[in-house]
């Protein structure tokens, strides 16, 4: 399980499941077809509503084309909410405000409606864009504590200590988005950069900034410790241009003092 020098390095990465080899559209596909959805839908929803504009108030049209911005911002993007909006504007404004088939208003509660159906997806863009991130937020820190718990199962179970520190290099691996990742018992000479217990990233005097660019290219040490006591390192080698958050780091951390709990219990694998 280890090899010489106290050393245990992470294994490779097992295939992905099935469902997530099923083909999916690119980033820059999905949101060309959001964009042209964005701008086209409530067009054509404002432009097949003509028939029934002699019957139906301009309040209610409004109603029906805010709807169709909703539903479109909260899917999307901000910039496929701000097109959604201007469509809707545009739609109701050629199509029923006087004089029809022009972008002339001649009424300043038409134009005040105009002008609502931009707010409404400007502002429903946003918020959805913020939910959106929330959630993901929620779902990643959910799964982080999952890592944790997972590894915590091996600890109670008194796996081998080889097995514990080798699953916690893979899922520093997967969480941090390494190149690689090891476990060594020696430390530097020369300290270089680390993560810090309460998730930041110190590289001599310096505070490193994670969040913008990523973990440094150098080797990064990740200490290992059990009762304020070092029991050895996780060395990571990152992706170039790869981010981290500082709830993963963490994390990160906090996989570490399950491998210094197991270390503390059997040994350090030889």
């Amino acid at each position: 399980m280890g090899s010489g020098g106290g050393r245990v390095r992470a294994r490779a990465r097992p295939d992905p499941p099935l469902t997530s080899r099923v083909p999916q559209l690119p980033d820059r596909v999905r949101l060309v077809l959001a964009l042209v959805a964005a701008a086209s839908v409530p067009f054509l929803v404002s432009a097949a509503l003509i028939p029934i504009r002699a019957d139906a108030r301009t309040a209610t049209v409004a109603l029906v084309l805010a709807a169709v911005v909703t539903v479109l911002a909260a899917t999307g993007t901000r910039a496929t909410a701000a097109l959604a909006a201007l469509s809707a504007s545009l739609g109701f404004d050629l199509f029923h405000t006087r004089p029809y088939g022009s972008l002339a208003i001649t009424h300043g509660q038409d134009i005040e409606t105009t002008a609502l159906l931009l707010a409404v997806g400007l502002v429903v863009g946003q918020l959805a864009v913020r939910n959106r991130r929330n959630r993901l937020s929620a779902l990643e820190m959910s799964y982080d504590l999952g890592r944790v718990h997972a590894v915590a199962e091996m600890v109670a179970a008194g796996d081998p200590v080889g097995q514990v520190v080798l699953a916690v290099a893979n899922e520093l691996a997967d969480l941090l988005t390494l190149r690689s990742c090891r476990f060594e018992r020696s430390f530097a000479e020369r300290p270089g950069p680390f993560i810090e217990r309460e998730g930041g990233v110190t590289w001599g005097g310096l505070r490193w900034g994670f969040w913008k660019m990523g973990l440094p290219s150098k080797e990064v040490s990740l200490v290992v410790q059990h009762q304020g006591r070092p029991l050895g390192r996780f060395i990571l080698t990152a992706e170039p241009g790869g981010r981290v958050t500082a709830d993963q780091l963490v994390t990160a951390v906090a996989l570490a003092d399950q491998a210094g709990a197991a270390l503390a219990a059997q040994g350090v694998p030889s």
